[in-house]
């Protein structure tokens, strides 16, 4: 029998975020790319992300989250499935607040409402080898890539938080197949780690509407780490305030830059659908 089989599992979504949360943290057992692909392909479990709780590695926090795509790549961030997994640790709690650590570092995190959660999400980085990049540029606010009209080039702002992420902002969404697009930008030579694509509008200082193809699922409703790099892109560059709605294809999220601490924090919904157990089964022909 395999090691996840009878397991139990939280289907949840953030704004249409598909999200699984997979509780491990009384098992030393690690997953590897073929098992992810096994629950991403079992009926009903089609996820974005998988995030998978193990027990903690840090005093002070609730659980190590290691966090998949669906194609089975692991990722650094999540801010959707991490306020998932916020609601998932405390719903059987009085608590309000607690932390939890992932790859990129410890994430506090914060109940808003019954189903509304905040995560800190980090310190962004704009350094060429942190993001990182193939090579050095000139300004990682402003890369030239040759995909406007005609071949013109359209500049990207590159960043990471938790994930490389790299940020059109364009002035007709509807101009840019992003299905297209997204794919050939994701696994450009210049992301070694390959990177998160999203194409943004501004709509006014606090307001931004967003279009995301995330590396490793595809596109996505909603994609928590994406609407912080827009935002923080478009502060950067004077575009915003540090303070924003972010509109996705599933729903607003809230991002703030805080000056004090040049913390990314993330508020939103999340959305329990429904829970179930890993059959044995899902796991014999994964490829």
């Amino acid at each position: 029998m395999h090691p996840l089989a009878r397991r139990s599992v939280t289907k949840m979504n953030g704004l249409g975020n598909e999200i699984v949360v997979l509780d491990l943290r009384d098992s030393a057992y690690l997953l590897d790319a073929k098992s992810v692909r096994a629950i991403a392909q079992a009926p009903d479990l089609g996820f974005d992300q998988l995030m998978v709780l193990h027990a903690p590695a840090s005093a002070g926090t609730e659980a190590y989250v290691r966090i998949y795509n669906r194609d089975g790549s692991e990722a650094g961030a999540c801010g959707n499935g991490t306020r998932c997994v916020a609601w998932t640790l405390m719903r059987d709690t009085p608590h309000e607040t607690l932390r939890v650590e992932t790859r990129n570092g410890v994430l506090a995190c914060r109940r808003d409402g019954e189903r509304r959660f905040s995560v800190e999400m980090g310190r962004p980085k704009f350094g060429w080898q942190d993001i990182p990049l193939a090579k050095a540029v000139a300004d990682t606010a402003a890369i030239p890539f040759p995909i406007g009209p005609g071949g013109a080039p359209l500049l990207a702002a590159a960043v990471n938080i938790g994930n490389p992420h790299a940020i059109f902002f364009v002035n007709d969404l509807d101009a840019y197949d992003l299905s297209v697009l997204g794919p050939e930008l994701e696994h450009d030579p210049l992301f070694p780690e390959r990177a998160n694509i999203s194409f943004a509008q501004i709509r006014d200082r606090n307001h931004i509407v967003v279009r995301v193809w995330e590396r490793g699922a595809g596109l996505t409703y909603a994609c928590g780490s994406a609407a912080c790099a827009v935002l923080v892109a478009a502060a950067r560059r004077g575009l915003t305030d540090r303070h924003a709605i972010v509109s996705l294809p599933g729903g607003d999220l809230t991002v703030t830059w805080r000056e004090s601490d040049d913390q990314v924090v993330l508020a939103g919904p999340v959305e329990l659908e429904f829970e179930t157990i890993l059959e044995s089964r899902w796991f014999e022909d994964a490829a």
